[in-house]
């Protein structure tokens, strides 16, 4: 009873701020402006959270919302009842009259839910704030500890302001999922092996049975800025004509089952986990002056679980690894999601790029993209220092799942030199080089040539596994598709049913 009239509670106050929303759009139509701002918002730290875990204290994060429009999750602090954040959250063209709402969750992990803390809600007027959270209607503690933040705010100057409320403007947050992966779906410990009696007499990294690189069982999720400014109202809807894609978006049961896995799976593969790499890569100097970001914080982004080194990408995963990466630009939330394309957990799942989006009907593109020195591999050698070189990202549009309009590539492009600063400056303020992005469409021989000639490096001088270049499972691995769904390979094993990743294109 007591959870039922706490949701009546948070539904009301839900309904009451959906209305102020409305109430503002209406007067916009009426004539009457609401001034719109920008705001940066610091989310400082907490103090005096609850004790929620029986052993230890709490894994705190938040969930911040400016009227429900757009949103923000924190990281997860470890076992803190004082936890520090210091993060920073900037969106364009809000509402003078909008309300931030915040929610502090406690992480428990292996459970289905997390424990709630807290909340409360502000306006966004400037000014340093100190808030009480406010815990469920009847608690026997009503208050769950303090809040602190500050809040930035000026008018907003960009152009069709009114037409792009609500935008994300920055810094880029990423998460690099792995726990999952390593935890639960493979049998033995990931380790590496650059020296020693199994090493290459080349020196190259060599990897033997399940010995395998912690990059093959990682995803990566970025959140980036402006993307509804680039791609609008354009989405890339499921491929009708694609049979695999039939397969997971059909009306029936089959159809059903498939999507169950494939989300089971993207759940397992997105988990939010305090052993998460977390990370920010703010481009943005003093006096709003935005710099370029190396190719190198992008790929390397996150670190691998404690004492595990990636093999292909040189001592510590320091060097740009010669590969090929399958990514989206999702619909639901405007984040490029993306993991290396011979990614041990694709084994057994229709497409790779289902799984990433979860299933989604539609996304705002997707396909393949790798790294490449500026004169292609085939020019490069191990001898000369990634920072000595000009580094250029090939991105394609490479998915038979959504088939994404190659006349959109250049917005891709543009999207993505516009988060990482490419072409401002040579060099950052860290002295690390800028990239390029080049787009080919999936039938240019060129991105052909390209990919290739990014493969044959990886085996050729890295001495990556043939077998890592496309999604595998070795002797005594269980695949996450076991894991996530047992039912599921039955399905796909069914007469006449599809064999999955019969095709790169997926």
């Amino acid at each position: 009873m007591l959870e039922s009239l706490n949701d009546a509670v948070h539904k009301t106050k839900e309904a009451a701020n959906r209305e102020k929303g409305a109430l503002t759009r209406k007067l916009g139509e009426m004539g009457i402006e609401v001034p719109l701002v920008d705001v940066e918002i610091q989310f400082i730290g907490a103090s005096g959270l609850p004790k929620m875990d029986v052993v230890g204290s709490a894994d705190p994060y938040f969930v911040a919302k400016i009227d429900h429009r757009i949103s923000f999750v924190s990281n997860v602090v470890r076992n803190s009842l004082a936890p520090v954040w210091n993060e920073i959250w900037r969106v364009k063209n809000v509402p003078s009259t909008a309300d931030l709402a915040v929610e502090v969750h406690d992480k428990d992990e292996g459970s289905a839910t997390d424990d709630f803390i807290g909340k409360f809600n502000i306006s966004l007027s400037a000014g340093a704030k100190e808030v009480q959270i406010e815990g469920p209607v009847l608690a026997l503690r009503k208050s769950r500890g303090t809040f602190w933040l500050k809040i930035d705010s000026k008018p907003s100057t960009m152009r069709k302001k009114e037409e792009f409320q609500y935008l994300f403007d920055g810094p880029i947050r990423f998460t690099r999922h792995f726990s999952p992966t390593v935890g639960l779906f493979t049998s033995s410990a990931i380790t590496t092996n650059t020296a020693g009696s199994n090493a290459d007499p080349g020196g190259r990294s060599s990897i033997h049975g399940n010995r395998r690189d912690v990059r093959l069982y990682s995803t990566w999720k970025f959140v980036i800025k402006a993307v509804p400014l680039f791609f609008r109202n354009v989405h890339q809807d499921w491929n009708t004509k694609y049979p695999a894609a039939q397969k997971i978006f059909g009306a029936g049961p089959t159809s059903l089952a498939v999507r169950s896995g494939i989300q089971a799976g993207h759940r397992m593969l997105y988990a939010r986990l305090a052993s998460n790499g977390y990370g920010v890569i703010d481009n943005r100097m003093e006096g709003g002056v935005e710099e370029p970001v190396s190719l190198k914080a992008i790929l390397n982004a996150g670190s691998g679980p404690e004492g595990v080194s990636s093999a292909e990408g040189g001592a510590g995963g320091e060097r740009i690894k010669p590969a090929v990466y399958t990514y989206i630009i999702s619909s639901a939330d405007d984040t490029l999601r993306f993991s290396e394309t011979g990614a041990a957990f694709f084994v057994d799942f229709a497409s790779k790029h289902a799984l990433h989006s979860n299933c989604a009907q539609h996304v705002r593109y997707s396909g393949e993209f790798h790294p490449r020195p500026v004169g292609g591999w085939v020019n490069f050698n191990d001898s000369i220092a990634d920072d000595d070189i000009d580094w250029e990202l090939v991105v394609d549009n490479n998915s038979g799942t959504y088939a994404p309009d190659k006349m959109m590539l250049p917005t891709v492009q543009e999207c993505l030199e516009y988060n990482f600063g490419c072409g401002l400056a040579e060099r950052n303020s860290k002295g690390e080089r800028g990239f390029k992005v080049v787009v080919y469409d999936r039938e240019d021989e060129r991105l052909v040539e390209s990919r290739e000639a990014c493969r044959n490096y990886a085996v050729n001088v890295r001495g990556v596994s043939q077998d890592d270049l496309e999604p595998h499972v070795h002797d005594g691995e269980v695949t996450l598709n076991q894991t996530a769904s047992p039912t599921l390979q039955e399905t796909f094993n069914a007469p006449n049913s599809l064999q999955p990743l019969a095709t790169p294109e997926s």
